[in-house]
């Protein structure tokens, strides 16, 4: 999700104690047709520079993945491949469509910076703005779990894993993700719920800080209480699969303390390049979308939870933290592909040649799944 375009925006009221949908007024402050908010258009360059670094960061890492896929076709690669490049064509999609939606709330601000009261976007496009954002929220959460699902069981079950991760069930696991991720973003576009104008009136969401019906605030819930279970689910898969690895490297230098006691020397095997590289790049997701997502996914949940308790608060500052927070999380899509433009085998490689030079040594071939494979059938 893109930058929303805030930087600045205009401002009117007539009635300071009241915020509607048509008028956006700071609590206790008139402001007058003099005001510069209302003589300055709103600057927005940082959120072009931002879209347009985020649409050419995944098209360059979506041409990595295919160059990858190219020469490891028949490798167990493909399934973590396909499925992130699924990942960066939804981050590229939701970076454009919910950035162009939400530049045309703002060129309408921009178009009537000098008039006092705003007008409120057309139902039908803010209950398509609102979508677009769940389903693109929603989206990468569910397909980064996925991947983390998908590494651990290649690392912790590699003999198992040609038969359990088979690539008719990675296409539909990717269906049912966004078939998951259509029918909540799809309720409220059947009248099963709503989608709001948000703090400052430059995008739309499900409503989370006015007063809520009970159906809005059990689709935010269940909105907030699906990313958080993702996002816990890939923190767990990545801490297992990272430990088997440790352990595996643990192993072999054991073996070769004893062989070299033995024999006087050994020439240790090589750490496994592909676990490597698709490890760090779990790892840097993982804590790329715990970083950008928990914020607001935790704001709602929290939310919601004093909605049921009864519990009412200052209004505006909580729709400032809501942008806020909303902001931290369109940079999810702006950091993921800079990933795989980093962590790559060739960038990994010649890092960790620099840190152990004499150590730590990358093959350009095999994985913990192959040299599994291989140890057993030495037996």
């Amino acid at each position: 999700m893109e930058n929303r375009f805030t930087s600045s925006f205009p401002v009117s009221c007539q009635n300071s104690r009241d915020y509607n949908l048509t008028t956006i007024c700071p609590d206790n402050q008139t402001v007058n047709s003099t005001s510069p908010a209302l003589l300055n258009p709103p600057a927005f360059g940082m959120s072009y520079f931002t879209m347009t670094l985020g649409a050419l960061s995944n098209l360059i890492a979506l041409a990595i993945l295919a160059h990858s896929y190219a020469r490891l076709r028949r490798r167990a690669k493909v399934p973590f491949l396909l499925l992130a490049s699924v990942l960066l064509v939804n981050d590229l999609a939701g970076h454009v469509i919910t950035g162009a939606l939400a530049l045309h709330l703002h060129l309408g601000r921009v178009k009537h910076h000098r008039v006092a009261v705003i007008v409120e976007p057309p139902q039908v496009y803010c209950k398509l703005f609102g979508g677009c954002m769940v389903f693109f929220g929603l989206c990468p959460l569910l397909l980064g779990s996925a991947m983390a699902v998908e590494r651990c069981i290649g690392i912790t079950q590699p003999l198992l894993h040609p038969t359990i991760v088979t690539m008719t069930r990675v296409r539909l696991t990717v269906l049912l993700i966004t078939f998951t991720a259509l029918v909540l973003a799809g309720l409220p576009l059947l009248n099963v719920g709503d989608y709001k104008p948000q703090f400052p009136g430059t995008w739309c969401f499900l409503p989370v800080n006015s007063l809520l019906s009970i159906t809005d605030a059990n689709l935010a819930l269940a909105f907030s209480t699906l990313g958080l279970v993702t996002l816990t689910v890939s923190v767990v898969s990545n801490t297992i699969s990272g430990l088997k690895l440790f352990q595996a490297r643990f192993k072999d230098r054991c073996v070769k303390s004893s062989i070299t006691r033995r024999h006087g020397s050994y020439s240790s095997s090589p750490l496994h390049s592909l676990d490597v590289e698709m490890m760090t790049q779990l790892a840097a997701i993982t804590v790329v979308s715990c970083v950008c997502w928990s914020p607001f996914l935790i704001y709602i949940l929290i939310s919601v939870s004093r909605f049921y308790e009864g519990i009412r608060r200052p209004r505006r500052p909580c729709e400032k933290m809501l942008l806020l927070a909303l902001r931290l999380a369109s940079w999810n899509q702006i950091l993921d592909p800079w990933v795989y433009i980093l962590l790559r085998r060739a960038v990994l490689r010649r890092l960790l040649q620099l840190l152990q030079p004499d150590r730590l040594v990358f093959t350009h071939s095999g994985s913990y799944a192959d040299s599994h494979r291989k140890k057993i059938s030495l037996h």
